[in-house]
């Protein structure tokens, strides 16, 4: 493409009404920094499979939760690979992006994950709980979610759902990556405003553990979050892998911080669209 500006559709849902958080500013603002290194154009998440043909690559960002359209993304899905279309994260993510069904697997090959079930075999290997979490296997953004009693679990984990001890955690902490290279970290100091974020400066202890999810999924090229709580004991635990469309909540950064990842994104995206 030496000489010639690629072409970029930056799939994003500006209109998505996201507890918290503000998904089409983020999109916006990291729009207009693209454009300097390509001709861009924005498109709705269900349209993307009909438009993707007449770009270089794909940048698929804060698109939304997939369960609003699924078949639409599916079909997206298939067509570029089928076709080889670029993008951005590439399609072979092993996290959400194949929906959330790594967290037990995770969790019985001895990772730091919070305890999950997704079969009713597996729910013996759960601790006992008071309470416990029930989530879509195919969920994001806490759609679905639900708290339940132990007399409940059984008739709960029909495949379909992930079923995990409920844990009375510290925080929540983010850690946002790109290409396997460490951005920053946010964290939710009140368990009880998620998104309610500020700078946390990670221990080399946090940052080995952040790191080992990464480097599991094998992701080349892309942006990644790790979110993880802070357990009783002090140690950190998986809550997810978010390697589809993660948001980045860039406006709890100070400028710098901000300016760095964006850069740090582009020089990506340039390297992956010459690979």
């Amino acid at each position: 493409m030496s000489g010639v500006r690629p072409r970029l559709l930056y799939v994003t849902d500006l209109a998505y009404e996201a507890r918290g958080r503000r998904y089409g500013d983020e999109d916006v603002h990291l729009a207009a920094r693209l454009r300097a290194d390509a001709d861009l154009a924005l498109c709705d998440p269900r349209d993307a499979a009909a438009l993707m043909d007449a770009f270089d690559a794909v940048v698929v960002r804060n698109s939304g939760p997939v369960l609003a359209y699924r078949t639409a993304y599916d079909a997206f899905r298939a067509r570029a690979l089928e076709r080889g279309t670029r993008v951005y994260n590439p399609l072979t993510g092993r996290a959400d992006m194949a929906g959330k069904g790594y967290l037990p697997e995770l969790y019985a090959a001895g990772f730091p994950v919070i305890p999950t079930a997704v079969r009713p075999a597996d729910l013996a290997r759960l601790p006992a709980a008071d309470r416990y979490v029930v989530k879509p296997v195919l969920g994001a953004d806490s759609v679905g979610l639900r708290v339940i009693g132990p007399g409940e679990l059984a008739s709960a984990a029909d495949g379909t759902v992930l079923v995990q001890p409920y844990i009375d955690f510290r925080y929540e902490v983010s850690f946002y990556f790109v290409d396997h290279a460490f951005q920053y970290a946010l964290y939710a100091p009140d368990p009880a405003r998620r998104w309610r974020l500020e700078p946390y400066e990670p221990t080399p202890d946090d940052l080995d553990f952040a790191h080992r999810f990464v480097r599991w999924n094998t992701l080349e090229h892309g942006v990644q979050r790790v979110d993880a709580c802070r357990a009783p004991d002090g140690g950190l635990l998986l809550v997810e892998l978010e390697d589809l469309n993660p948001y980045l909540s860039l406006d709890a950064l100070p400028a710098d911080r901000r300016e760095a990842f964006v850069t740090a994104f582009r020089a990506s995206l340039r390297r992956f669209l010459r690979g």
